[in-house]
C-alpha cells in the first residue's frame, strides 16, 4: 500500500521556494534602505569653539536664551544700586536659500532707587524691545537689517516711557581668524501712546571677541544718545570688557559671561559702573559631514 506521507523531496522543494521568494522581495527592499541611508547626511556635534563664535555673532543660525544681568552703581544723589535683568530669546527663521530672519526680543525686570521722597525702590517690568533682522545664511563677513519695535510693556513710569517707538536697525560682523568683530546699532522714535517722555534714542554697541582655546576675551559696551535730553545729559559711554566660556555639562551647552564697565561720559544722575553677569542657554542644530 502506498504510504499518506510525502516524499521528503516534497518539503526541501517548498523551502528552497520560499527562501527564492524571501530572497527576491527583500534583497531589493535592503539594497533601497543602504541607498537611503547611504545618501542621508551624517551629522556631527557643534564644538564649543564654533558655539562661542556663533554666540559672539548677533545674526548667527542658532536659538538661544540669555538671561543677562546688569548691576548699575553710583545710580542717583545717594549713589544708590540698580539691577536690570534682560530676557532675551533670539530665534532664527529660515527665510529661503539665502536668508534666515532673525528675531532678537529683550524683556527687561528691574529694580531702580525711586527719586520720589518716601519710596526707596520701584521694581517690576520695563520697556520690550523686539528686533527681527533679513541676515545672510553664512560666510565670514556677515550683515542683517531690519526693524526694531519698542513695546510699552512698563508697569512703572520710572521703569519705562511707556510709548510706542520704531526704528531701523543695522548689524555689522567680520569674523577673521579667532577673532569676532563688528557693531549693532539703531535708533528708536515715537510713534505715540500714553506716556509723558517722548522717545529719540539712538544705540550704537560695539562687539569685539578674540577666541582662545578654552575661554574668549569679549567687549560690549552699549553706548547711547538720547536725543531729547539737553546737550549735557545727552551720551552714555561705556568703557571695558571681560571674559567668556562655553560650557558643556550634560544638557544644553551653556555660555558664560563677565564684563564691567566705566561711563567715562553720563547724563547726571546715572551709574557711574556696570556689572554685567550673563548665562545664555544655547540650542545649536548639528552640522552636516562633508
Amino acid at each position: 500500500m502506498a504510504s499518506g506521507r510525502a516524499p521528503a523531496h516534497w518539503g526541501r522543494d517548498i523551502r528552497d521556494r520560499v527562501r527564492v521568494r524571501m530572497t527576491r522581495r527583500t534583497l531589493p527592499a535592503l539594497l533601497h534602505a543602504g541607498v537611503v541611508l547611504s545618501a542621508a547626511p551624517a551629522l556631527a556635534e557643534i564644538s564649543p569653539e564654533e558655539l562661542a563664535k556663533a554666540t559672539q555673532n548677533p545674526v548667527a543660525d542658532l536659538i538661544s536664551v540669555p538671561f543677562q544681568n546688569n548691576i548699575d552703581f553710583g545710580v542717583g544723589p545717594k549713589d544708590n544700586v540698580q539691577n536690570i535683568l534682560k530676557i532675551q530669546p533670539v530665534i532664527p527663521i529660515d527665510a529661503g536659500d539665502r536668508f534666515n530672519v532673525i528675531t532678537r526680543t529683550i524683556l527687561p525686570i528691574a529694580s531702580s532707587p525711586t527719586i520720589e521722597p518716601g519710596d526707596n525702590r520701584k521694581s517690576g517690568l520695563g520697556d520690550t524691545t523686539v528686533t527681527a533682522f533679513l541676515a545672510p545664511k553664512g560666510g565670514s563677513f556677515v550683515w542683517g537689517l531690519g526693524p526694531i519695535v519698542n513695546i510699552p510693556t512698563a508697569t512703572d513710569n520710572q521703569l519705562g516711557n511707556k510709548r510706542w517707538g520704531l526704528g531701523p536697525s543695522l548689524v555689522v560682523i567680520t569674523m577673521p581668524g579667532d577673532w569676532v568683530a563688528g557693531a549693532l546699532l539703531s535708533n528708536v522714535w515715537d510713534i505715540g501712546g500714553d506716556g509723558n517722555n517722548k522717545t529719540n534714542l539712538f544705540t550704537l554697541q560695539p562687539i569685539i571677541n578674540y577666541n582662545l582655546p578654552d575661554f574668549y576675551l569679549t567687549a560690549t559696551p552699549l553706548v547711547t544718545a538720547n536725543w531729547e535730553n539737553s546737550s549735557d545729559d545727552t551720551w552714555t559711554v561705556p568703557v571695558g570688557g571681560g571674559v567668556g566660556k562655553v560650557w558643556k555639562l550634560g544638557g544644553p551647552p551653556i555660555n558664560t559671561q563677565i564684563q564691567a564697565f566705566y561711563n567715562v561720559e553720563k547724563p547726571r544722575g546715572s551709574a557711574q559702573w556696570q556689572l554685567r553677569l550673563q548665562v545664555q542657554l544655547l540650542f545649536p542644530k548639528k552640522k552636516k559631514l562633508q
